[in-house]
């Protein structure tokens, strides 16, 4: 594709109303994968487009340089060509006179033109300058759009995902049915009860057992030696305040 028709196709992309075209897709995911490939691919395009021109541009304008360079030379040889025909037709010399203001006039000639290619070039360069503004413009809104696109279709394929995950669990519900004993809900339950019947039947004879026995037995003699210890505990701390108070009336 040529440069205009990149130009012209990155344009387009970068104006097109994308959501129109997805709201009247039959398959808004398949229209979606589609247009972040041809973004994709055309944002490709126009940055190698972008760095080609740039390439092209820099090279005229070396190019511009050299000839207004050029220009410059030949306007010097020019004013030299003339003031040495001057000095020659005032000494008398006229037919050598002659020859170095004809070399003037050639040097003039190829002055100007050198002067109409610095002109040539320079329109060249506005053109090349032109294109690659459109180029970068209509790649940033691009991007913008392929950003945009691409959330849009990874919000439409997680929406699907969500979709068809909720309608497995429906579907898996459906097929459990709790008041059904023989379905796997009821014979869980039904493992849980027995299970918990199990426990219940070890605990009675636990309790009813000698060692349950002496252990409430032991658990009598704990809690006593408890309450003897707090009691002391108070005793201790009811001795010390007593102690305390004898020795601030001492010292009054």
């Amino acid at each position: 594709m040529s440069q205009q028709g990149i130009v012209g196709r990155v344009m387009q992309l970068a104006r097109a109303n994308v959501n129109a075209v997805i709201d009247s897709a039959e398959d808004p995911q398949k229209m979606l994968d589609q247009l972040v490939r041809d973004y994709s691919a055309h944002i490709s395009a126009a940055e190698q487009a972008i760095a080609q021109t740039i390439a092209n541009l820099r090279m005229i304008e070396e190019d511009r340089k050299e000839e207004a360079k050029a220009a410059q030379q030949w306007g010097r040889k020019a004013q030299a060509a003339s003031k040495k025909a001057d000095e020659l037709r005032g000494a008398g010399s006229a037919n050598e006179a002659d020859t170095f203001d004809d070399l003037a006039r050639v040097a003039l000639e190829r002055q100007m033109t050198a002067e109409s290619d610095v002109v040539t070039v320079q329109h060249t360069i506005d053109a090349q300058n032109e294109s690659i503004g459109k180029l970068k413009d209509g790649l940033a809104q691009m991007k913008i759009k392929l950003h945009d696109l691409t959330r849009k279709r990874d919000n439409l394929v997680a929406r699907s995902r969500g979709a068809r995950a909720r309608e497995r669990v429906q579907h898996a519900l459906k097929s459990v049915d709790i008041m059904d004993p023989s379905s796997e809900v009821g014979r869980f339950e039904e493992k849980v009860r027995i299970e918990e019947a199990r426990v219940r039947g070890h605990e009675e004879i636990e309790a009813s057992s000698l060692d349950a026995q002496f252990a409430g037995l032991a658990d009598a003699e704990n809690k006593a030696e408890i309450e003897s210890r707090l009691k002391a505990l108070k005793s201790g701390r009811a001795a010390a305040g007593k102690t305390a108070t004898r020795a601030k009336a001492s010292l009054h």
